[in-house]
């Protein structure tokens, strides 16, 4: 894939929703092992939004990187498909789309 010019790298969005008997137990996987397990694969946080209501996932969270093979190489990896498989243990409705990264709030 080439790369755009104007592409100031790339973000990946998750989104799901956290049941409440599941919230204490998220955020000590989230925060204990999942944003640094992205961390060592060359993401960083970027962002985490909650909806508080509406007919949306309760959750939005942001991860970005510089380039487009350190997220070829994540989505490729096992850790990835283990690090989701562990995230579902606490969250239903679990999905992610990559974007180019152009700063604020993306969907």
């Amino acid at each position: 894939m080439a790369m755009d010019e104007s592409v100031q790298g790339y973000k990946l969005l998750l989104s799901y929703d956290i049941p409440p008997q599941s919230t204490q137990d998220y955020y000590q996987f989230v925060m204990g092992q999942y944003v640094p397990a992205m961390q060592a694969m060359g993401f960083q946080m970027s962002e985490a939004w909650h909806t508080a209501y509406g007919n949306a996932p309760n959750r939005l969270i942001g991860f970005v990187c510089r380039n487009r093979q350190t997220v070829d190489d994540l989505l490729a990896s096992e850790t990835w498909q283990e690090l989701n498989k562990q995230l579902e243990q606490f969250v239903t409705d679990l999905s992610y789309k990559v974007i180019p990264y152009r700063g604020g709030f993306q969907l």
